[in-house]
């Protein structure tokens, strides 16, 4: 029998591995909660935790043996399901990590997408490397079915190949609630009450972010200081109207329109995993739908009406047509990830829909929403903020109705394709719009842009660019010496 080496695997990081950052960055991970790292390998994940005051502590079969197992919050089981050959030994590490969480398990393993790379030999459901090292190397949907299957727990994808397991539902539906929730601020204009509101504003402060995050007035425990406004105004609701009252009543149904949208873009995604029971729901998203909607059989029926919508390619077609910024082509609207939260309930239902299945696609910040198939493409432009015209380094694709997933590298390409007109892809308060649409103007005026679709790859454009005599520094197009 063939003796497979898996301690060679573990791998010395200078910096958090994916699965650990992915978690710090979606606040999972935090100095509130104890993390158990387990199959630490190395221990580098453990060490730099540490330092930055999170409570961490791990065990690996090779180079930890004898630490201490125990429950935490978080347990990360990071590539290591990946690494084990044996199929059964590997349910029994899944279900033993499980064991140890209070709050959240975080899975992750290798996808097909990634390369295999070469002189790689079949062995049991995986390969074997020249350094006997075995990799089983998962589809998308194989990972987070056999997770759920494993453990019995409906998986969250937060990223390709790295899954999330909530011990409670109801920790789980906060969770996926507040990836929809878009951050919002009031403006002040002036009003009636601004003086007050203006005396007593650092005594509010609490109350008025809480009105803008979920636009309604909150319960007596959702804010800390509710003594002291009570003391000063008599009750929430008197303060809230005070607040309300200053930015007057536009915004304040603004507020609630987006907050509600948020909302409806949760429930609608809830139905491809079943929605729970309004019984099993956050406390604080119960009052949200007392305050929005009759009741929750109500607001389910609205999400539903939204996400079948998202079926039918004449309406997304529509809606792309009538988006409010993006660069539309005759094929599909590209829009740059930092507006993705503007656009109306439907198209973000519709990219959520691939985002519930794959999760953050990290190096993307460009979307395609196709408009004539129900697919999203995920793209990669590096350079995009300083680059004038940035390439392409890799592509992920989405078949919403097949289920599958297409990836593409383009980083070793010598004639990559590049993005034209930044400014269309942004929204009209990106910080670089203006500089953007400068560059634009400029090289309209050099009618670089004649003939469009000849100038789309590298070269092309480069040679057009010798050709007119012209070149660029920056965002700025220059005569060339």
């Amino acid at each position: 029998m063939m003796e497979i080496r898996r301690h060679e695997t573990a791998l010395k990081r200078s910096n958090f591995s994916r699965p650990v950052r992915l978690a710090i960055e979606a606040n999972l991970i935090n100095t509130e909660r104890t993390v158990f790292d387990y199959g630490c390998g190395h221990g580098g994940d453990v060490e730099r935790l540490t330092k930055i005051g999170v409570d961490c502590f791990g065990w690996d079969p090779i180079y930890q043996p004898h630490a201490e197992q125990r429950d935490a919050d978080v347990v990360n089981l990071g590539y290591v399901v990946n690494v084990i050959e044996d199929p059964e030994e590997r349910e029994q590490a899944l279900k033993k990590a499980w064991s140890f969480t209070h709050y959240v398990l975080i899975v992750s393993a290798r996808l097909d997408l990634e390369t295999k790379g070469y002189n790689q030999k079949q062995y049991g459901d995986g390969y074997v490397t020249q350094k006997n090292t075995f990799q089983k190397y998962y589809l998308q949907s194989e990972l987070r079915d056999w997770i759920n299957q494993v453990i019995e727990v409906e998986s969250v994808a937060i990223a390709p190949g790295v899954f999330l397991a909530f011990r409670h539902e109801e920790d789980r539906q906060a969770f996926l609630a507040s990836r929809q929730q878009r951050q919002l601020r009031f403006s002040f204009p002036k009003q009636k009450h601004q003086s007050q509101f203006e005396q007593h504003q650092e005594l509010l402060q609490p109350l008025t972010d809480f009105m803008s995050n979920k636009g309604r007035i909150p319960a007596g425990e959702e804010i800390d200081n509710v003594d002291n406004i009570c003391q000063v105004f008599g009750s929430l609701k008197r303060a809230g109207n005070i607040i309300r009252h200053t930015i007057g009543q536009e915004e304040w149904e603004r507020i609630q329109q987006e907050r509600s949208q948020d909302f409806l873009v949760y429930l609608a995604l809830q139905k491809f995993v079943g929605r729970p029971r309004f019984s099993m729901l956050p406390d604080d998203l119960k009052l949200d739908i007392k305050a929005f909607w009759r009741n929750y059989t109500q607001a389910c029926k609205e999400a539903d009406e939204v996400l079948f919508s998202t079926g039918d390619v004449n309406i997304i077609d529509l809606a792309c047509r009538k988006s409010p910024f993006g660069k539309l082509t005759p094929e599909a609207l590209y829009i740059h990830t930092s507006g993705l939260s503007q656009m109306p309930p439907i198209l973000r239902i519709y990219e959520g829909c691939a985002a519930n299945y794959i999760g953050i696609v990290e190096e993307a910040n460009i979307i395609k929403l196709h408009r004539k198939t129900s697919r999203i493409s995920y793209l990669s432009y590096p350079d995009f903020d300083r680059n004038p015209h940035p390439a392409l380094t890799s592509s992920v694709l989405v078949d919403l109705q097949k289920l599958d997933v297409m990836y593409r590298d383009y980083s070793q390409s010598k004639n990559p394709p590049i993005l034209h007109r930044k400014e269309t892809f942004v929204p009209t308060e990106h910080p670089s719009r203006e500089k953007f649409e400068r560059l634009t103007r400029q090289e309209e005026r050099w009618g670089l842009f004649d003939h469009a679709t000849s100038i789309g790859t590298r070269e092309k454009w480069q040679q057009l660019l010798n050709q007119k005599g012209v070149r660029l520094a920056g965002h700025r197009l220059m005569r060339q010496k």
